[in-house]
């Protein structure tokens, strides 16, 4: 009898369920930019796979004998413990799991989380009178366990670099302010307001990151910049003014080839951009116009008000409220500057804008 064509055969139910599980680990995986997420993630994807009451999943510190962060759920919510405990204090069958054992059990099954050494563990349950757990749960976890170790060891090496970059970004925030005229460099306090703002305006952790980002950078470009515009008490001739209109392009430009800050580049090129179209480089308008640029244009305008200019005079606070709500859906979105102003009520804002001073 001849043999059925290949199509004909079907993957196993249990075979299909592992490439989906495979599969969405990598979706997660290419989707999440920081262990704990990451961790968070896993453990409410593990229960949904192996029908688990219960999941954790822990990582170990360098020495092997204190747990770094537990992500945990419970079918309910998401908990992340990142208090360190020694491993002691876990149960004797977790302890077990950590020391590089496999413990499967009707209700629970551990496995250890292993690269060149052991870097954790992840554990299910179910409970007591639930449907005990088989073999194919155990393989099923372990599909998780070699996707997590992989993808949390890629998530140290990226967060490490990130590290770097950002020592070096800190050190360019510091080199720029001493090379800008003294009432040109930002304060402290320029960034939390920023913050106060997108977090009122309910941005995300990663837009609010990339604002963070933007902040320190956003006038990078004023390296190629000759001091003397920067620091020109009188009016700009039109061939200087073109040089101060370039920035924002020269400091993306400077920016581009570190990977992870592509994001904040729209923020950086368009915080020169008006409302109502009127602005540059691209003559952007509303919400063309990325929010996080929009807001550090508020932010911008109310630090150089407050602070002064060589050519402007020093405005108060009130004052430059004031002219915030004056160009209020021209020179900037009226949805920040309402914001701006309910902030204003909080005393912790207000402590905030004195110190922009």
């Amino acid at each position: 009898m001849p043999k059925k064509p290949y199509h004909h055969y079907r993957l196993s139910r249990d075979s299909q369920l592992i490439l989906s599980a495979v599969h969405m680990v990598y979706r997660l995986v290419n989707s999440t930019y920081n262990v704990n997420e990451l961790c968070l993630r896993l453990t409410r994807l593990v229960c949904q796979f192996i029908k688990a009451n219960y999941a954790s999943m822990l990582l170990l510190d360098a020495s092997k004998k204190k747990v770094a962060l537990n992500a945990i759920f419970n079918n309910k919510i998401n908990i992340m413990n990142d208090k360190k405990i020694e491993t002691k204090h876990l149960s004797a069958k977790e302890r077990r799991v950590t020391e590089g054992y496999v413990v499967f059990e009707k209700q629970f099954i551990g496995l250890p989380l292993v690269a060149e050494d052991i870097m954790g563990a992840i554990y299910v349950r179910r409970k007591r009178g639930h449907k005990p757990f088989r073999p194919f749960d155990k393989i099923m976890l372990s599909v998780f366990a070699e996707q997590s170790v992989t993808a949390v060891k890629n998530l140290h090496l990226y967060e490490e670099q990130q590290k770097t970059i950002l020592s070096s970004i800190k050190f360019i925030d510091q080199f720029l302010d001493k090379r800008a005229p003294k009432s040109m460099a930002h304060t402290p306090a320029y960034f939390n307001v920023a913050r106060s703002l997108a977090e009122k305006l309910n941005m995300g952790r990663e837009e609010i990151d990339c604002l963070y980002y933007a902040c320190i950078l956003h006038d990078a470009g004023s390296l190629d910049v000759p001091f003397e515009i920067l620091s020109k008490t009188s009016q700009l001739t039109a061939e200087e003014f073109k040089v101060i209109r370039d920035m924002p392009s020269r400091s993306a430009d400077l920016i581009k080839p570190v990977g992870f800050l592509r994001p904040v580049l729209p923020i950086i090129l368009s915080h020169h951009e008006k409302y109502d179209g009127t602005g540059y480089p691209s003559g952007l308008k509303k919400e063309q116009i990325p929010l996080g640029a929009r807001i550090l244009a508020v932010v911008d305008a109310f630090e150089a008000m407050t602070r002064g200019r060589p050519y402007r005079r020093r405005l108060t606070i009130p004052e430059a409220l004031k002219e915030l709500s004056d160009h209020s859906g021209t020179q900037f979105d009226p949805k920040v500057v309402k914001c701006f102003q309910d902030l204003y009520r909080q005393k912790k804002f207000r402590n905030y804008l004195r110190k922009i001073r």
